[in-house]
């Protein structure tokens, strides 16, 4: 099919739930793809940060294929070799004590809901269920989720929402202070906001943050679906900050490209849910995490963490050398970036896209890129040089 066919096709068949860009992938590599028509695109989107080795890495492929050679699932009932093996390296990196496994980053949110709201309830029992979250802050797209993504645009339509949730703006302690009362039981947090507009939480605010849920037996969540496994350039983007969370969520670049959730619980947590109490039929599925363990291997390699956050310094600087006046501000940790415009964000990635760039937005004014965490400085400087152009034309 061509690719006039396969946007028909899916146009006829396929809900419009997403406002698709006009690009149909065929095949790549690294940080490099080439569509239908062979034309050739740099990737800065990673596939909103999932593809952290990028496009069809090999030691990935090669253990995901091993593993399907040999069973494909087998259910939480039984027992998995690169199951066990990945919730080892993930508990013993992170200092937690157990992980749970899901299908993405909204179903690790829900368990880690879950399990602040019993663990509350075991504990002082009924009407201590409230979690406080950030204003800009995004957490999922499940009724849940939703309510506890702290962005208005996003609670309309779906009525009712999860009850429970309240709002604070980020970085604003004594917003935090007003909100807490004796129905919260948690606090959920991204270090840096993803969809909201790459914003960076201020480490005074986490410390305090952490010391004030450490003394009320509040519950400290960070979703790191986004911001971990070196996405920020540490292996979980919380630990650039003094603080040591009770439940960490992970998922996106966990999987490198194959569905991953993960809620991992602290030591505080550990005795909460029992046979029962939650469930998954796909969570930690065998082969999915087989490749998790590959992501994990080279994450954690030598000097792997230290070029991430060399990449995304060089790509900070390079874009602040523009000297473009519709640049107003570029933040970022690692290779999690966001580059704040006075033009349109939306255009703009419109634009990049004819010109073989692909990017993303987020909040009301920021292009965001995520790209690959191995991507070569020569993928890097050639999709620069096309953003440079797009946002020279635009001023």
């Amino acid at each position: 099919m061509n690719k006039d066919e396969i946007i028909a096709l899916d146009s006829e068949y396929i809900a419009h739930t997403y406002g698709r860009l006009n690009l149909v992938p065929e095949k790549g590599k690294g940080s490099t793809l080439f569509d239908k028509d062979g034309k050739k695109y740099i990737d800065f989107t990673s596939g909103i940060g999932v593809n952290s080795l990028g496009i069809a890495p090999q030691s990935w492929i090669t253990a995901v294929t091993e593993q399907l050679s040999k069973i494909q699932h087998i259910s939480n009932y039984y027992y998995s070799e690169p199951t066990a093996k990945l919730a080892k390296t993930l508990v013993t990196e992170s200092g937690m004590k157990y992980a749970i496994f899901q299908n993405c980053g909204a179903e690790a949110n829900e368990a880690a809901i879950k399990v602040a709201r019993k663990y509350s309830f075991d504990k002082y029992g009924e009407g201590r269920h409230t979690i406080i979250t950030l204003v800009n802050s995004f957490h999922g797209r499940t009724i849940t989720t939703l309510a506890a993504t702290g962005q208005d645009v996003f609670h309309n339509y779906f009525f009712p929402f999860t009850e429970g949730f309240k709002y604070v703006s980020a970085n604003d302690i004594d917003a935090l202070k007003s909100a807490l009362d004796g129905s919260v039981c948690a606090v959920m947090c991204e270090a840096v906001q993803g969809e909201g507009g790459v914003n960076i939480l201020d480490s005074e605010y986490v410390s305090a943050l952490a010391k004030i849920c450490g003394e009320k037996d509040i519950l400290l969540i960070f979703d790191e679906v986004q911001t971990g496994i070196g996405r920020t350039g540490k292996l979980f983007a919380h630990t650039h900050f003094d603080c040591k969370p009770d439940i960490v969520t992970l998922a996106k670049g966990l999987g490198a490209g194959l569905p991953i959730g993960c809620c991992l619980i602290g030591e505080k947590c550990a005795d909460v849910l029992h046979p029962g109490d939650h469930g998954t039929t796909f969570g930690g599925n065998p082969a999915v995490c087989a490749g998790a363990n590959v992501v994990l291997d080279t994450v954690l390699s030598d000097g792997f963490l230290d070029s991430v956050n060399e990449k995304g310094e060089y790509i900070k600087s390079k874009v602040l050398s523009f000297g473009l006046d519709c640049v107003k501000e570029v933040r970022g940790k690692g290779l999690m970036i966001g580059i704040q415009v006075t033009v349109s964000h939306k255009e703009t990635v419109k634009k990049a896209l004819e010109k073989g760039l692909m990017l993303l937005t987020a909040g009301k004014d920021v292009i965001r890129m995520l790209p690959p965490l191995n991507i070569s400085y020569g993928e890097i400087d050639e999709g620069l040089e096309i953003l440079r152009a797009v946002l020279s034309t635009a001023e």
